[in-house]
């Protein structure tokens, strides 16, 4: 191979056209990534973490809360399927369309699964920056902790480990007066 030539890069055209399989495809930088279908852990933690942001979230009409399955186009060669995504009120324009969200959300929660934690931890992390998240949660339910990281000056800060082990209760100063027990979330 030519060491000049590029290699090719996937967009959101040819993500249009994979199969509705059941496993988790998403786009990053071009580069296709395929996941399995969750545990039950994970799925819980899901659940429950979604249940009580909608549950805030809805009567105070702060914005929207969905879950994966939802596309996030961050760019043509950036498309992303989050565990959890929440929109600000402010920023529903971005799903004006109401096929799928085009930017960047306010917060993206990413729940571990043993084959994603790699790239859930890194390479997410780094994509969701780059695209100016304000908020990105790593969920570990395993170890049933909580990583809030959260961007300052155009980076990410690790703002907060919270832990069942602690009995750690998570809030953001997006979702104001907001309190979910850690308990709650891996229950």
């Amino acid at each position: 191979m030519d060491p000049g030539a590029r290699s090719l890069k996937l967009t959101y055209e040819d993500y249009l056209y994979f199969p509705e399989d059941g496993k988790r495809h998403e786009l990053i930088d071009g580069e296709h990534y395929v996941s399995p279908a969750p545990n039950l852990k994970h799925q819980t933690a899901v659940v429950n973490l979604t249940s009580d942001l909608r549950d805030f979230v809805r009567p105070r009409n702060l914005g929207r809360v969905w879950t994966a399955p939802v596309d996030v186009l961050l760019s043509d060669y950036d498309v992303v399927q989050p565990d959890l995504v929440f929109l600000s009120k402010d920023r529903m324009d971005l799903a004006a369309d109401g096929a799928n969200i085009k930017g960047a959300p306010d917060l993206v929660v990413e729940v571990f699964s043993p084959t994603t934690r790699r790239t859930d931890a890194i390479t997410k992390r780094n994509l969701y920056q780059k695209f100016g998240v304000q908020e990105y949660w790593l969920v570990d339910p395993e170890l049933e902790i909580i990583q809030v990281h959260r961007l300052t000056e155009g980076f990410y800060r690790r703002e907060a480990e919270l832990s069942t082990e602690q009995r750690d209760v998570l809030t953001s100063p997006l979702f104001p007066g907001l309190e979910i027990a850690l308990a709650e979330v891996f229950e």
